[in-house]
């Protein structure tokens, strides 16, 4: 049974394995009431690393955007160095990811791999899929702690490698995930953010780029888990689909797959393991239409469920953080 708490300014449901819930009337004027609530709504995502926002009554893409740029304060980010195709709505929208709708993301943290990150992440449902499709939660400081503490060590000492393979067959292209057709562009970014990279004869471009997997939070002062290692390992694959891309590709040519920071594989059963810890830990609510979901985007991790039927679930980037400013153990360009 949930009970209501106060949460700073706004009273929170709480649940075992539910993320925070606040209830609302539907108000006249949904970007008028969360600019109204921003203060308390973003006091509360400090508080509790997330929280659900249900009773908006959101619509269409533009009363999404309108209230992601009311909540934003400094503007929306455009996304950069995407590691799969998603569309570009305007204004700083986005829609989901593009994944299959059969396979689970893993638990992940916001482009994580870069050096500039959003310190929120906000995702807006307008249409709830038939049966899954949750965005679930996970917090990462508890993450980190249920972490055997050599592996934990480990990956504080060294960071985490993710290599990629930017191809027009699979995954992003180059020309999408930095936002322009021009190499030299292209080289002066990965300078510029501790990129290795080399063009490859077809005109594809693989990339090698080394971040700390452990960062403290520049607000809270928490130490939390914060990466992809899991999400874009090759072992997080189905593996029919692993196999079949390793075989074409060979595991150098993946589209992406991470190492420990000194470039050794990271294996199946870390991998295994870390997702365990995840969902072990997670938070889900299903998603309805009209509700609105902040996540503070380094305390807390997001993932997707599996599903059927249609689901659109818009997302908007917020609160600019430097990995310069949490601590970094490594990943620093020299």
């Amino acid at each position: 049974m949930s009970s209501s708490l106060s949460s700073s300014a706004l009273a929170v449901e709480r649940a075992p394995r539910k993320p925070p819930l606040l209830r609302v009337a539907t108000p006249g004027d949904p970007t008028a009431w969360a600019v109204a609530h921003r203060d308390a709504l973003r006091a509360t995502v400090r508080e509790n690393g997330v929280v659900l926002v249900r009773g908006l009554g959101l619509r269409d893409a533009a009363a999404v955007g309108a209230v992601f740029r009311g909540l934003a304060g400094t503007g929306l980010m455009a996304e950069r160095e995407s590691f799969a195709p998603r569309q570009a709505l305007g204004g700083g929208v986005y829609s989901s990811t593009k994944w299959p709708a059969n396979q689970q993301m893993c638990m992940h943290h916001e482009l994580s791999y870069t050096l500039q990150f959003p310190g929120t992440m906000m995702f807006a449902c307008l249409t709830a899929p038939a049966q899954g499709g949750a965005t679930a939660v996970v917090d990462s400081p508890t993450v980190l702690d249920a972490l055997p503490r050599p592996l934990a060590d480990r990956f504080a000492r060294e960071g985490w490698m993710l290599t990629r393979t930017y191809g027009e067959e699979i995954g992003a292209d180059w020309t999408e995930a930095f936002g322009t057709t021009d190499r030299a562009a292209v080289e002066q970014y990965c300078r510029a953010n501790g990129i290795e990279f080399s063009w490859q004869p077809d005109g594809g471009l693989r990339t090698r780029q080394r971040r700390s997997a452990i960062v403290r939070h520049p607000v809270t002062g928490q130490w939390c888990w914060f990466n992809q290692i899991a999400f874009l390992n090759q072992w997080t694959l189905a593996d029919d689909v692993r196999e079949y891309l390793v075989e074409l590709y060979g595991e150098d040519g993946l589209p992406f797959n991470t190492r420990f920071g000194n470039g050794e594989p990271i294996g199946k059963d870390i991998v295994d393991l870390i997702n365990g810890i995840n969902e072990a830990n997670t938070a889900r609510e299903a998603w309805r239409p009209g509700d609105l979901l902040l996540v503070d985007n380094i305390r807390t991790a997001h993932g997707r469920d599996a599903y059927t039927g249609p689901r659109e679930v818009l997302v908007g980037m917020a609160d600019p953080v430097d990995l310069a400013d949490c601590a970094p153990t490594t990943g620093m360009p020299r």
